[in-house]
């Protein structure tokens, strides 16, 4: 009996543990072939200026094609274009483009497998003197704002890392000033060839279709003691399409401590409310590039408005032709009454993604999901099975009893 006993908890327990790992065997599979190219098609006489660079990432599907389009020709700008063909390339007309003298100079053919364009572009970095410790630039007065670095000025250097394990570009960059001489704004792009996620915090979920961004203040010289700062993007896409800001809550913060939040501004066609595409970020950043966490500070996202011009960069410029539409916000880091400031760490770091369709979602990692298995479904087992033992005894008690002779 007590081998039955045994045998019936482990049948039990196996049964509970295959479901929960049917459920981790549920994963995004899908897959790109990624492949990275600078500045596709430059041939000489046409030089770029000295820094300035145009990295093309093609992630190749079975019946379809993402571009990523990364330039730091004036405001630096992340373009992603989604073609329903395989065979789709980027064409540019390198002395239009280099002399920005017209619109449709950088196309993606055939024209007509484009199915959704938009870029990300960013335009300035706001510091402020945040004498009453509020973090708030919205409630700031205007007279405490230093003016705007103004990233289409900046002077950048461009580094290009690819391997087997990841596709990186780096663009690091500042003015001519006190503020930057021993430092330096950067941008780390990433593409992925599958689903995943980086080990280093805010460690954002990504998969085939999406990229990364990390954006890092570092080593800058602050114009006042209680100087914090804030981040102005925009996004520029096609026409018929039109943007929001969503804000999900989550009872799971075991990839990025203590945030319980994820931000992301999408993209739909008017008058629907399907997402084609993203950026999604977590309102955190944080003040060393291994952070730990006493090094996180949170970060907020002010309200989502119309621009009624698109940002001074070369790629934008050069891709899209029809009256693109442009909006725009600022991510502002740090928290009120938060005695730290820019000027005790030199260094700020926040990450967002960009990517095509719906974001990807944060589920449990496996630990957690063997965790609440475990928790879950040993006590009910033993219930099952002892339950089962108590009825088994009592149909053998009954049958062994004094039967009648006839």
């Amino acid at each position: 009996m007590t081998t039955f006993k045994a045998n019936s908890i482990c049948s039990v327990l196996f049964v509970v543990f295959g479901a929960a790992l049917g459920i981790l065997g549920n994963g995004d599979t899908f897959r790109r072939k990624v492949s990275v190219e600078l500045n596709p098609g430059l041939t000489p006489p046409s030089v770029l200026p000295p820094g300035v660079g145009l990295v093309h990432v093609r992630g190749l599907g079975l019946n379809d094609t993402l571009h990523f389009l990364l330039c730091n020709a004036g405001a630096p700008a992340l373009l992603m274009v989604h073609t329903n063909s395989s065979r789709s390339a980027v064409q540019v007309d390198w002395p239009e483009f280099i002399n920005h003298s017209s619109a449709g100079s950088l196309r993606v053919a055939p024209q007509s497998s484009v199915q959704y364009s938009s870029a990300l572009v960013f335009t300035r970095v706001w510091e402020y003197d945040d004498v009453n410790n509020t973090a708030d630039p919205q409630q700031t007065a205007e007279t405490s704002f230093y003016p705007p670095y103004e990233l289409q000025n900046f002077l950048w250097s461009l580094n290009v890392s690819v391997n087997q394990s990841d596709h990186t570009v780096t663009l690091c960059g500042g003015e001519k000033t006190e503020s930057f001489v021993n430092g330096s704004l950067c941008l780390q792009f990433s593409a992925f060839e599958s689903e995943g996620r980086e080990k280093v915090w805010p460690s954002l979920r990504h998969n085939a279709n999406s990229s990364q961004l990390r954006v890092w203040l570092d080593g800058m010289t602050p114009r006042g003691n209680h100087s914090r700062f804030a981040l102005e993007f925009q996004s520029v896409a096609d026409s018929g399409f039109e943007g929001r800001v969503d804000v999900h809550s989550s009872i799971d913060d075991e990839y990025t401590p203590s945030i319980f939040k994820v931000s992301q501004w999408v993209s739909s066609p008017v008058n629907s409310s399907g997402v084609v595409g993203y950026n999604q970020w977590k309102p955190v950043a944080y003040r060393k590039p291994q952070p730990v966490f006493e090094d996180a500070t949170p970060c907020k996202h002010s309200q989502l408005v119309s621009v009624n011009r698109i940002p001074r960069s070369g790629l934008v410029q050069a891709y899209f032709t029809d009256h693109p539409h442009t909006s725009g916000l600022n991510i502002s880091f740090g928290i009120d009454k938060d005695p730290v400031f820019y000027s005790n760490s030199k260094y700020i770091s926040w990450t967002v993604l960009v990517g095509l369709g719906e974001p990807p979602a944060d589920s449990f990692s496996t630990l957690i999901i063997i965790i609440i298995t475990v928790g879950l479904g040993t006590p009910l087992a033993i219930i099952i099975v002892g339950g089962v033992f108590v009825w088994i005894r009592k149909r053998m008690s009954n049958s062994s009893g004094y039967e009648p002779i006839n």
